[in-house]
């Protein structure tokens, strides 16, 4: 009975929230409920942390050079896309990069950045055939904290995004993030391609710094409809900063992340400061 009581109340609680979300976006794909949507993140979670390994632990790793190359350049083309049409739905033709307030009209343009909205969401989905991969290439040193979090809390938060506020300053971010993914799915595509392009990507790991780096509004006196995403985005940021530190140290500091042509450099350069008797330097790398 208890139970049957607290499945109502949350119920309620849930149709009232509800109430406040953008008709317009209802009745698209996975926009229905938040249900089908934590499904495929819990999957996702689960086959890339234990059923994914555990199947591949007795079987030899896929070559996947031609699938990463079409996959990462293909998450390129989708980026620029979306950079496009964010720009011009928004950000480069009325938006004010100050207090942008979400359009629920059903103007061609408001309906564009709706629409951009959701394609960005998907595409959240898209990208976790990173971890995929990883997982087929017996890559599980890859498969780290920061990465799956990065992968499963993004599409999750973007639904409510998507449902209530797909418009705004809250969408900056979100194109921001497609041009850094430009660049980076670039990198991957390049690197994917083998050692003799890897000497031109030393880039790296100033492009991840790039994609951390936080954005701020200012919302003093600014009437945003669901200020509570820009906190959250905001949350999100500091945590996976706290997260991003630790991970900077053991993939820079160490070396263990760069590409193997980068690695052998390095520790050539370690190697030629402890010869000339630079042991100082070698211990402040």
């Amino acid at each position: 009975m208890e139970f049957g009581s607290i499945k109502s109340t949350v119920g309620l609680i849930y149709d009232e929230f509800m109430q406040n979300a953008d008709t317009r976006t209802e009745n698209w794909l996975l926009m229905s409920s938040p249900l089908p949507q934590t499904i495929i993140i819990a999957a996702y979670i689960y086959f890339v942390t234990s059923l994914g390994p555990r199947l591949m632990e007795n079987r030899k790793a896929f070559d996947l050079k031609g699938v990463l190359i079409v996959y990462n350049f293909s998450v390129v083309a989708l980026s620029v896309y979306m950079c496009y049409e964010f720009v011009m739905s928004g950000w480069g033709t009325g938006y004010s990069f100050r207090c942008d307030l979400v359009d629920y009209s059903d103007s061609p343009q408001a309906v564009r950045m709706a629409a951009t909205c959701w394609l960005y969401y998907f595409s959240k989905f898209i990208e976790m055939l990173d971890t995929i991969f990883f997982v087929l290439r017996k890559k599980n040193s890859q498969v780290t904290f920061l990465h799956v979090y990065h992968h499963s809390i993004m599409p999750f938060t973007w639904w409510f995004g998507v449902r209530f506020a797909a418009g705004g300053l809250g969408t900056f971010h979100a194109m921001l993030n497609c041009v850094v993914h430009v660049i980076m799915y670039t990198y991957y595509g390049l690197t994917a391609m083998g050692p003799k392009y890897q000497k031109y990507l030393w880039w790296k790991k100033y492009l991840t710094t790039i994609h951390h780096i936080s954005q701020y509004f200012f919302l003093k006196d600014c009437p945003y409809q669901f200020p509570i995403f820009v906190y959250i985005i905001g949350l999100y940021g500091l945590i996976f900063l706290f997260l991003f530190l630790n991970f900077w140290y053991h993939a820079y500091t160490k070396g263990k992340r760069l590409p193997k042509v980068l690695q052998a450099q390095t520790w050539a350069h370690h190697t030629n400061g402890v010869m000339n008797g630079n042991s100082n330097h070698y211990k402040d790398e």
